[in-house]
């Protein structure tokens, strides 16, 4: 069993900062992270069509993509630079992923040995398992995505990764049932049960590959599950999702990304883990975050807030391609780079808490998910996860419950407006949260029974159950 956080690291939520973790950690070339600064992670996209052979996606990563970032790096004078590779499907097979995760590895050691800056890759892994064919080994005999999933994580350790993550899908037959027809004991059943099942049989394997190979296991994120349901939710013109529903998702979300520390995942988590932020008021490791900076890849309402207290600061994905400053991952590190400056500055001159506290303040009532991630609610919610932290199904529905409530206070307090369907929907999952059992035994047997036939993509095999 993983042991599981009971406690929280943080007595109190104005301990939290951007840049100081209570777990700092080094690896790579000079990174170091949690320990007073905050580090810059630039991901990308190699254009369509660079897959179609090994050598050309190669090119694509390493003599493009990583040179160009490195050299504005150099060029704007940015200290430090930790690049991350989302695999491409195509990558699962080793002969189109070692050359790259090798030449990345070479690239960053000929960079840090002739200017000094300080560098890392995080190689995040795909997850292609899918619900209908198993989950777990042995159970796809037509694809055999497990296995795919296991060779990359060892690919990648072995040809010279520094963190390891990945977006794993366990859970993801729930979650998208439930995101499309609002159904939050769904997503708590699918995300927060059987998704964190799912993490503690991923992760132990993961981080048992990643020690061998003196690789950092960094962390995980709820992507297909409380991602979706924010995109959905979307901005101020949308309405297909509840924005109240998405919240109280994403605290759910919390207690399921929270498996990857409890199986030894050391952090950086992965930045496009909202969560993060209530999982780091649990456990105290350094956080990856996004927002402001990832307006290349999608648009929330939550950019200013969540560099209240990261580590790690993202610009989430930018396809490669020309613009006028220069290459697009090159025009995106600058944007990225100066707001990592701004932060580290703030710390040197110790107004890291004033800056914290303006990043919060600016979103905090933009919508309930920057609410509910606010760092002194996001650390209601993770006390919550603590108290229940020996019980899946009652911490992730503690989370949930918790989460409900503070942004139910903060709409009794006229700090937080909601609209009449999102206040609708938000009675509707405070009511149906508490009226669901006590016992994780009543509540798998009453799902099994309300999802048989909604869900038939689901196998309990594919859980260990």
């Amino acid at each position: 069993m993983a042991k599981k956080f009971t406690k929280m690291a943080y007595s109190n939520p104005d301990e939290m900062v951007f840049g100081h973790s209570k777990s700092p950690i080094s690896y790579g070339l000079g990174i170091k992270v949690g320990a007073g600064r905050v580090i810059p992670e630039l991901n990308y996209a190699p254009r369509p069509g660079s897959e179609k052979s090994s050598e050309r996606l190669r090119k694509e990563y390493v003599d493009y993509i990583s040179k160009d970032a490195l050299d504005r790096a150099i060029t704007l004078g940015f200290p430090d630079l930790q690049l991350e590779t989302e695999w491409v499907s195509q990558m699962a097979k080793p002969e189109m992923s070692a050359p790259i995760v090798s030449g990345q590895r070479d690239l960053i050691q000929k960079y840090h040995d002739e200017y000094g800056i300080n560098l890392a890759v995080r190689h995040t892994i795909p997850d292609q398992r899918e619900a209908s064919q198993g989950l777990r080994l042995g159970m796809d005999k037509e694809a055999s995505y497990p296995e795919h999933f296991i060779t990359c994580v060892e690919t990648a350790c072995e040809n010279g990764a520094n963190v390891l993550s990945v977006e794993s899908v366990g859970g993801k037959e729930f979650a998208d049932y439930a995101v499309t027809h609002g159904d939050i004991t769904a997503f708590l059943f699918g995300v927060g049960y059987l998704g964190s099942m799912d993490m503690e049989y991923c992760w132990k394997q993961m981080v048992n590959i990643a020690k061998k190979h003196k690789v950092v296991p960094g962390g995980d994120t709820n992507c297909s599950g409380a991602n979706v349901s924010m995109f959905m939710a979307g901005g101020m013109l949308d309405n297909d999702v509840q924005k109240t529903f998405s919240a109280v998702t994403r605290c759910i979300s919390a207690a399921r990304t929270l498996v990857a520390p409890e199986c030894g995942a050391t952090g950086p988590d992965k930045d496009c883990g909202y969560e993060g932020v209530i999982v780091k008021t649990i456990t105290g490791l350094p956080a990856a975050q996004e927002g402001k900076n990832c307006q290349c890849a999608h648009a929330d309402l939550q950019g200013n807030l969540m560099a209240q207290i990261t580590d790690v600061w993202s610009n989430e994905s930018v396809e490669y391609h020309p613009e006028f400053g220069g290459s697009s991952v090159q025009c995106w590190l600058g944007s990225l780079g100066y707001e990592v400056s701004l932060m580290n500055t703030a710390i040197q001159m110790g107004q890291q808490k004033t800056l914290r506290d303006l990043y919060m303040v600016s979103d905090r009532t933009r919508g309930p998910e920057g609410y509910v991630l606010a760092y002194d609610n996001a650390w209601k919610v993770g006390k919550a996860i603590a108290e229940n932290g020996d019980n899946y199904y009652l911490r992730a529905k503690a989370a949930a419950t918790t989460g409900a409530k503070v942004i139910m206070e903060g709409y009794d307090k006229k700090e937080l407006i909601l609209t009449s369907k999102q206040l609708l929907v938000l009675k509707k999952i405070i009511t149906e949260l508490e009226g669901l059992p006590d016992n994780e035994d009543s509540f798998y047997e009453y799902c099994l029974k309300k999802y048989k036939d909604e869900v038939p993509d689901f196998n309990p095999k594919s859980y260990g159950l």
